[in-house]
């Protein structure tokens, strides 16, 4: 089995997302994704963080694919970090050849995540191209750290069978849709209705 993991807030979920996950099913060869929504992080303003329910649930509805699976299981084993997920989930399905998943601006942020030098060792990773983040994603610091693990985008289809650490900068069509942007124009929109 191969699945990829694909973590993150998801506050709210979007279009883009959806868009990540099927580019990443087809070009990886991958026979699911599970969307892990997170209860926090760590990195990000908790203020603005709609319940872990309320946010699954407008996944689900934006994932609407038969091999994309919302999950909220990091709130019930209490995860807090990436990390801490990918070692449980590595313990827990031995056999599974994980791929995690993000997109470039995660990528450009990558070396301030807690072990991310571990996680990179931990599964190969497949990085999603995002509008305006190529150049600072590919200049990043874990970016150039772990410029001798990149595999060749020709090569992606392999990269679930790679002992890691590996990684792979996919392009294709790009969305420049924000869950950011998205509560912005939620919020305006609240206010003009008042």
């Amino acid at each position: 089995m191969r699945i990829g993991l694909y973590g993150g807030s998801f506050n709210p979920a979007h279009a883009g997302h959806r868009l990540v996950s099927t580019l990443a099913l087809k070009r990886l060869g991958l026979d699911r994704i599970w969307w892990i929504v997170t209860p926090g992080n760590p990195l990000k303003d908790p203020g603005e963080l709609a319940s872990t329910a309320q946010r699954a649930q407008e996944a689900r509805a934006v994932a609407a694919h038969p091999r994309i699976d919302v999950t909220v299981f990091e709130e019930a084993i209490r995860a807090r970090y990436t990390i801490d997920t990918l070692a449980y989930l590595k313990r827990r399905y031995p056999g599974v050849r994980f791929v995690w998943i993000m997109g470039a601006d995660n990528l450009a942020d990558f070396h301030r995540w807690r072990g991310w030098r571990r996680i990179a060792a931990m599964m190969p990773m497949a990085i999603i191209d995002r509008p305006r983040w190529t150049l600072r994603a590919m200049s990043s610091r874990a970016a150039l750290s772990l410029s001798h693990a990149r595999v060749p985008e020709r090569e992606a289809r392999a990269l679930a069978d790679r002992p890691p650490p590996a990684w792979i900068f996919l392009h294709g069509p790009r969305s420049p849709l924000s869950s950011t942007e998205l509560r912005r124009l939620r919020r305006t929109s609240l206010v003009t209705r008042r």
